[in-house]
């Protein structure tokens, strides 16, 4: 099991949580001034999603400070729990469309428990090729074996996205605080998972924002009709600008953190645009109604899918000691 990554709470840690807290409140504070002034206390469908919104982030924030508080076990619970959320919303389905309930009480209930325990324990080689063994050997045997090979691709292939892109994309969160990354005590792991999240979500709240107030032209209007090129561009270069801020918090320079804050917030524009894709396809909106204003947890989570794997295997072949 690897060391605890949380022998102190450290000023820089006080100072993080100081300043998220004054960005939500500044947040809360010019939503109720824009329903009072510009809505008059009536409903107003922007204003209301985008107080709903900073609501559901003041919960999501105290969830994740709490567990980083509690450590590496609790950071590991929450994110298994946000997973299996998001599992459930995107196997949704009836008819031919739902997988085998066998296999979806096995991914449930041994697959993704087993995921979590493993990077728990930091054990990387299992839960690195954990999924990858089941999605490409155990699932297609299981399937061959009840008969059902004419449709294993149709009956199955939800799942199997399902598993890769909720447990195993999602999964590599806490494996953060298994990496031994030099440059810093131990708290340094906590500090890299704070950096991974908030350039990442910030950087997608930035580009919802900077789409609402200068976006013209659509990016993907087939894909995502509400993402537009300047507010990409908007939020990609405020997210490199936010890890250029948080560089003296993680083992890079102020270069290597804006360059790496760019790769970041690019995939996460790309895993919420292959998600997009996926509701799309579905002639859905949301994921679910579990977040207030964003949707399902995989509403909020699609931003991370590509983001949290990438940022894994750069820190572990790049910094880790």
């Amino acid at each position: 099991m690897p060391p605890d990554p949380f022998p102190a709470v450290q000023p820089e840690a006080w100072r993080l949580a100081a300043g998220i807290a004054a960005l939500l409140l500044g947040a809360s504070l010019l939503g109720h001034l824009l329903k009072i002034t510009l809505a008059r206390a009536q409903p107003h469908p922007l204003i209301d999603n985008l107080n709903s919104r900073i609501n559901a982030w003041w919960i999501i924030a105290l969830l994740v400070g709490l567990s980083l508080l509690a450590g590496h076990g609790a950071v590991t619970l929450l994110f298994g729990l946000a997973s299996a959320a998001a599992l459930r919303e995107f196997v949704a389905g009836e008819g031919d469309a739902k997988p085998p309930r066998a296999l979806l009480l096995g991914s449930f209930l041994l697959v993704l428990p087993l995921q979590y325990a493993l990077v728990w324990t930091g054990s990387f080689a299992p839960y690195g090729s954990l999924l990858p063994l089941c999605l490409l050997l155990l699932l297609p045997l299981r399937v061959l074996a009840s008969g059902g090979w004419r449709t294993f691709v149709q009956r199955t292939q939800r799942l199997q996205v399902g598993l890769l892109v909720c447990v195993c994309g999602i999964s590599y969160l806490p494996a953060l605080l298994t990496l031994p990354v030099s440059g810093r005590d131990g708290a340094q792991a906590a500090y890299l998972l704070v950096f991974l999240l908030l350039v990442v979500q910030l950087g997608d709240v930035l580009q919802y924002l900077w789409g609402k107030l200068a976006g013209r032209h659509p990016i993907a209007p087939r894909l995502s009709p509400a993402k537009t090129v300047e507010g990409t561009l908007g939020g990609l270069l405020s997210a490199c600008a936010l890890g250029a801020w948080l560089a003296p918090i993680t083992p890079f320079t102020t270069g290597e953190a804006t360059a790496i804050s760019l790769l970041l917030a690019l995939l996460g524009f790309l895993g919420g645009l292959a998600m997009s894709a996926a509701k799309r396809r579905r002639g859905i909106k949301d994921w679910g109604t579990l977040l207030p204003g964003h949707g399902g947890m995989l509403d909020r989570l699609d931003s991370l899918c590509f983001s949290a794997p990438a940022f894994y295997y750069l820190l572990r072949f790049g910094w880790a000691s």
